[in-house]
Parts: C-alpha cells; structure tokens; sequence
C-alpha cells in the first residue's frame, strides 16, 4: 500500500486555514490563490502564462486522471505557483497521454496540496474575493511560512508580462503564408498561434517591450496583442507602442490582458474584480447581434465602463459584455480597424464559439490590403 503525502495546509492572508496532503516542494509557496471551474485541461491551465505568479483551486473533484501529453501545454513549461485540488488521481489513462501528472508538476517543482474541501475554498474567495496565500508542510503554519505570506506583494501593480515574455523574436507558422502578423508577447498561449497558422498567417512574435518603430518596419499586415498575467496598468510600457502602431492604421487585434492595454491606450482604466472569470462557461453577450457566447476566460482585471462605453476612453465602443456580473468583455475603435475581448475565442480549454473572431481580424487584413475577395485554400 502506498503511503499517504505528508501533512500539508494552505493558509490565506485573512488567517482562513485549510488543510490536506502535500505533494511536492516543502518549501512554503506563495502567491495569489485563484480558482477555476474548468472540468478538463488542466494541463493547457497549468501551462497558460497567464497564471504567472498564482497558485490554482481546481473546482473539478479529480484531476490527473488522463495524465499529460506533449501536445496540449500552452507554454513550455508549467507556469502555477501551486496547485490545490480535492482529489489528485494516483493514476491515469489515455491514449494520448506520456506521463503522470503529479511526476510532471513534481519535475517543475510545483507543489500540490490534495484532499483540500475546494467547494468551501471556492466558496470563501467568492465572498470575500481572492488573496494571497502560502502552502506549506504540516498542519501549523510555521514562522518561515508567515513571513513568506507577509512579504508576497500584491498583484495589483504587478508587471508579470514582462517576467513570462519571449526575450528572443521569433517565428511560427508557414513562412509562405499570406499574411504576417506580428505579435507582442505579454505571455501569449501556443493555442493563439496555431490558430492563426491555420487561418492562413505567419506570425513574428516579440517580446513585450519592442519599441513600435522596430515593429512597423516589419511591414505587418496586423498586430495582435497577447494575454498575459499580473495588472495591466503596470505594463506601462505598452500604451506608447499600442497607439505609434494604430497611428499608422495598422489593423489591431487583442485578447484578454491585450484588450486591457488597449483600453488603456485610448484613455479608459482598469479595475481589479474581487474574484476574477476563470473558467471554460463564462456567457458573453454580442451587443452587435444579441448571440450570446459562451467563453473560455482567465483574467482578475477588467476595463471600466458600461455597454454604453469605455468609462474615459470616447473613441472606445463596447461590443460585448458578461452576462454575469456586467463587465466589459470586448472592445472596437470607432474609426480605426482596432478591436479586442476579454474572453479566449483560442480556448484551450474551453468552448470554440468565439473562434470566429480570428475570421474578423483576417478580414481587416484584406481590407486594408484592399483584397476583401480574396479567399484561402
């Protein structure tokens, strides 16, 4: 029989203590505690750069149980600080799969603490919002695990998308495609780029704080801007850039942290919601249309403002919003070819009704080539 994992706890900054079995690094591990209620793919969440810097509730009872494989991260490498689960499967079962999921976390030295009740987690960072928290080894927290969660800084003011950037430009796609895009890297997901491979671009991916000048001498066709982790207003970098390249009437296409700066760049602000979307069923409402999404979303910031507008950005129209809570989830410039969402039509996990929007940026490529007939085999 094998032996249970050692005593473990979480221990959020609000002095809330949960309990459970640890699996992997004993060190204490602390960073902002999140949870998403995405059922599976929790290797595509684990590998997502958006979660730079957080440690992951999992509201799915098991996870592991089909292992991992070589062909869904979204990043090279696991990007959770840490991961809490109810129950981590001892084993899996998949064709496609190539290894267990606790050996692959435990290679990355991303510490698991199992048999944790999620639902009253869940249900306590809802009512009270997400915070810091620190994982540790046996069931007290220790001096050194206190003092660990007293210096975690807040994400707000935070900028990760610097930290997870590519540091080298780069290529992906086919080099004949016919059409280039050229993509800032906040912390993009492999999804996004296979996507635009298969809607017929080849994209150069660089790294966040590329000035514009250096962009625009690529001759793209468009720009699209990634999603990324920590708080956008701290990308400070990236309005200047943002607004050098819609200057030049270069087609604009951004997702999640992406739609952030956009909203940032032309005037409007950015707010931190008490828990975030993280998930694969958030629904998002087409003002244009009434069609209602449902979406794939991980974000913990939102651009101010209501289906009216973008709260100090005029040139800024609101095109879809969450029917949840009311937040701004996609934007569009009144006259420039600029348009963004909050939401992620590339899933990865998630449902695939918003992939159309890939469509949508590819004909404001033609448009502004003046070939809106072409068609791609």
């Amino acid at each position: 029989m094998n032996e249970l994992p050692a005593k473990g706890f979480l221990l959020l900054e609000d002095g809330t203590l949960f309990l459970g079995r640890l699996v992997g690094p004993t060190i204490p591990t602390v960073a902002e505690v999140v949870f998403t209620t995405v059922m599976t793919g929790y290797q595509e969440v684990f590998t997502d750069p958006s979660f730079r810097g957080q440690i992951v509730v999992m509201t799915s009872p098991q996870i592991g149980n089909y292992g991992i494989n070589t062909e869904d991260p979204e990043s090279a490498r696991p990007q959770v600080a840490g991961v809490i689960c109810r129950e981590l499967s001892p084993t899996y079962s998949s064709w496609r799969a190539t290894g267990g999921l606790q050996e692959w976390l435990g290679a990355a030295d991303v510490p698991v603490l199992t048999e944790v009740d999620t639902r009253r987690l869940t249900k306590h960072l809802r009512s009270v919002g997400v915070m810091r928290g620190v994982i540790g080894a046996g069931d007290t927290p220790t001096a050194e695990a206190l003092a660990a969660l007293d210096a975690c800084p807040s994400m707000e003011g935070l900028d990760l998308a610097t930290v997870v950037s590519t540091q080298e430009q780069y290529a992906w796609g086919n080099a004949q495609a016919p059409f280039h895009v050229v993509a800032y890297d906040y912390g993009i997901k492999r999804n996004i780029l296979r996507l635009f491979d298969a809607h017929g671009c080849r994209v150069t991916v660089v790294p966040s704080e590329t000035p514009a000048d250096q962009v625009l001498a690529m001759n793209p066709d468009g720009v699209f801007l990634s999603n990324g982790p920590g708080d956008p207003a701290a990308v400070t970098y990236a309005p200047g850039h943002i607004r050098t390249i819609a200057n030049a009437d270069v087609p604009i296409f951004g997702i999640c942290l992406g739609h952030q700066l956009l909203g940032l760049t032309f005037g409007g602000r950015t707010v931190k919601m008490p828990y975030g979307h993280r998930g694969g069923n958030q629904p998002v409402k087409d003002l244009a249309t009434g069609q209602v999404l449902i979406t794939a979303q991980n974000h913990g910031f939102a651009v101010a403002g209501t289906p009216e507008g973008v709260e100090g950005a005029p040139d800024l129209a609101v095109t879809h919003i969450n029917l949840n809570d009311g937040t701004v989830e996609g934007l569009r410039h009144r006259s420039l070819p600029i348009f963004a969402v909050q939401y992620h039509p590339e899933a990865a996990p998630g449902p695939h009704d918003a992939v159309p929007l890939f469509d949508q940026f590819l004909s404001a490529l033609r448009r502004r080539r003046g070939d809106e007939g072409q068609t791609l085999d």
